[in-house]
């Protein structure tokens, strides 16, 4: 089966973008920790970077691969690139001007992105500053998103999520071999954010030529294909991009109380993780294969794909969760906790990371369930389930966050919007017709969720018992993390193989070239 085989071309660059991302994030914790420039950095890296995951992962992929893959295979390559001309043109132009209004507006912005430094008067102005410096990057990562669909549509998925690792291989090299500290250490982070920006459209715009596809820029002209594009886009980007919209409500939230943007990063930082190798590299390949099958009539290759993904992302997904939530202070600890970076800021992340652990599998399904709608370019739909999380997000997180949970209750908010937008979402595909559990999804699923807890259990009592071992394997809490989640990824593996969850005999078989 091809998807998984395409999925897992993506997940693999994903991956190696994600654990370099967590390579970055231990360095960053240990050179700034988690206090008020942290706080201001993150905010500057986060407002930018929000606009990127909804383009590369929601607008281009839900509007401009369907209509790009169909003049593509309607009117042959030259119509697909001539519509892809006018949209490129139009998109520099609107990307101009909203990176400059924000940065003129910064200023002003900065009251809703950072209320909680507006007491602060060097931190609100060290915010504004590094976010006007990083705005850029959101002009390179919209035009890099462009690329990568018109990549994607050509079946080139390598080469756009290879992307990404370059922003993280930048950053690397700036907290390993800067001097900085403080303040100026943030501002080289944040000049490093939009120069890898530059360099990542580098490399989109040679793999394009390579392929032997040009992109030219031309006068900006809103076509009537480029009108369909901005009416489909701006819902679909709205929808896909939900979980970092009510991500970057809780940072705003969080910098009322010191230290908690930061914290709330770092857990969020660990979550993502298996959200990107799983949900993203899922929904990216999902939707150029829906839109494909549903185009050539084909509806019960249609609902086999879906069934399948949500039977893929549950069986990647849940051990990760069930990982998460069994054992969070000794996720943090063994990743974090050194230099500038406390325990007690360990067990701070911690109590983010259970919360959103529990939102895990939603905040994937998201992104498996979403295509269905996109797919038949329906991007108004999905569009108002997000609006109903951001809602709920907002008020329950108020709510929770002035309450005795504090910051964990903006993660808590989080993960409860993520299943209702989820709910919402299965539940109109189903009374659509467009989703129906076979009975392999529904048998897989219960084995799945078993095999998850065998495995949890197992880490809690590793964890439990780590002190016996720990001594052997140089005396290093993030060693003997990494023994263990590798241990429980193995009592995984034969949980699976012993409940039925999990067939050898078929993941060959997908993996094989069809």
């Amino acid at each position: 089966m091809r998807l998984l085989r395409s999925s897992a071309v993506v997940g693999v660059f994903t991956m190696a973008s994600r654990v370099l991302g967590l390579v970055r994030e231990m360095l960053l914790a240990a050179a700034l920790g988690a206090g008020a420039v942290t706080d201001a950095f993150l905010t500057a890296f986060q407002f930018p970077n929000l606009f990127r995951r909804i383009f590369a992962e929601g607008a281009f992929n839900s509007a401009f691969v369907p209509l790009y893959a169909g003049h593509l295979e309607g009117e042959g390559l030259t119509e697909a690139q001539r519509f892809a001309r006018q949209v490129v043109s139009v998109l520099v132009t609107a990307m101009v001007v909203l990176v400059v209004a924000a940065q003129l507006a910064m200023p002003w912005l900065m009251y809703l992105l950072g209320p909680g430094f507006v007491g602060e008067p060097d931190i609100f102005a060290l915010a504004v500053l590094l976010t006007q410096i990083t705005m850029p990057y959101l002009m390179m990562m919209s035009l890099s998103a462009m690329i990568s669909g018109v990549l994607n549509s050509h079946g080139k998925f390598a080469v756009a999520a290879a992307a990404p690792v370059l922003l993280n291989l930048t950053l690397i090299g700036i907290l390993a071999l800067s001097p900085a500290q403080g303040a100026d250490l943030a501002l080289h982070l944040s000049i490093g954010i939009t120069v890898s920006g530059i360099v990542q459209l580098a490399w989109l715009h040679a793999a394009c030529r390579a392929t032997g596809l040009r992109l030219t820029l031309q006068l900006p002209h809103v076509t009537p294909d480029v009108r369909r594009l901005i009416v489909l886009g701006v819902p679909g980007a709205m929808a896909a991009g939900v979980t970092q919209i009510n991500i970057l409500v809780t940072s705003s939230i969080a910098t009322l109380e010191a230290g908690a943007r930061s914290w709330l990063y770092y857990a969020d930082r660990l979550y993502q993780l298996p959200l990107g190798v799983v949900g993203i590299a899922m929904g990216v390949v999902l939707l150029p294969t829906l839109s494909g099958r549903l185009r050539a009539g084909d509806l019960q290759a249609a609902g086999n794909a879906m069934n399948r993904a949500l039977e893929i992302s549950m069986a990647l997904t849940l051990p990760a969760a069930a990982a998460l939530a069994a054992i969070p202070v000794f996720i943090a600890t063994g990743i974090y906790e050194r230099d500038a970076f406390t325990a007690h800021d360990a067990v701070m992340v911690s109590q983010a990371l259970m919360a959103f652990a529990a939102g895990l599998p939603a905040f994937v399904l998201i992104k498996v369930l979403s295509p269905g709608f996109f797919a038949r370019q329906d991007t108004v739909t999905p569009m108002k389930f997000a609006t109903v999380g951001v809602t709920i997000n907002l008020i329950l997180g108020l709510t929770l966050f002035f309450g005795p949970l504090g910051f964990a209750g903006l993660a808590i908010a989080t993960s409860v919007s993520g299943w209702v937008n989820t709910a919402l979402l299965a539940f109109t595909l189903r009374r659509r017709g467009l989703l129906e559990p076979d009975a392999r999804l529904k048998g897989r699923i219960p084995r799945i969720l078993a095999a998850s807890i065998i495995m949890a259990v197992f880490l809690i009592a590793a964890e439990h018992y780590r002190g016996f071992v720990q001594p052997y394997l140089l005396d290093s809490t993030l060693v003997s993390l990494l023994a263990i989640c590798l241990a429980g990824l193995v009592v995984y593996a034969l949980a699976s193989i012993l409940t039925g969850a999990l067939r050898v005999s078929e993941v060959r078989a997908a993996l094989n070239r069809t």
